[in-house]
């Protein structure tokens, strides 16, 4: 048999442990059984990428990359500002509903992730790098539009995200199509608002 190098296994493994936990979630992902699902020996994961935890940060970052590529293929190169943003936000909601499987599974490997101090590292640079992309998209589209931002593109961003996990939560735990919808536009419409200085803050309580 042909020897295969340890660059060439990698991106095979990954598929491979990503298939398999597609299916049967993270719980079933072990190394034995990830080597199974491509007809490889045990050694053959753990040579290639290690331990268990590793090939799991992998395969976070292969899903988050997948993703990434995908809702910047979307932006639009001559749109106005806010209808950039929800030209992305439609596309990132997209994936919600075409591919609920990935959700499901970046859901499960990031509360594995808090379980688990050796991934712990690769938690928070799977959400640095998702809310680093996200502020950069909302930076090149406020540069491209001439649109002042009043926040921070970081702290649009991450409120963005906040709501946007919390809506593909429900999408996944209880589906309702019009709910959402509305809720998308809301969402939407509230980080335009922010952007643009047109949101007043209410005052929390302190204590």
């Amino acid at each position: 048999m042909a020897h295969v190098s340890a660059a060439e296994r990698r991106p095979q493994l990954i598929k491979a442990a990503i298939d398999l936990m597609t299916r049967e979630g993270v719980a079933a992902g072990s190394t034995r059984a990830i080597a199974a699902e491509l007809g490889v020996a045990q050694a053959t994961v753990h040579y290639t990428f290690g331990t268990k935890e590793d090939l799991y940060r992998a395969v976070m970052e292969q899903l988050t990359h997948d993703l990434i590529t995908q809702v910047g293929r979307s932006a639009p190169a001559d749109a106005g500002f806010e209808d950039t943003v929800a030209a992305l936000a439609t596309a990132l909601w997209r994936t919600v509903r075409e591919q609920p499987t990935t959700h499901l599974l970046l859901t499960e490997l990031s509360m594995f992730a808090l379980r688990t101090p050796r991934l712990k590292e690769a938690l928070e640079g799977h959400y640095r790098e998702v809310t680093a992309v996200t502020a950069k998209l909302v930076a090149e589209a406020a540069e491209r539009t001439g649109h002042q931002l009043a926040q921070p593109p970081e702290t649009l961003a991450r409120f963005f995200l906040a709501g946007f996990d919390g809506l593909s939560s429900q999408r996944l735990s209880l589906p309702d199509e019009e709910a959402e919808l509305a809720c998308l536009r809301a969402l939407v419409s509230a980080v335009v608002a922010l952007a643009g200085g047109r949101m007043e803050f209410v005052t929390l309580p302190t204590g």
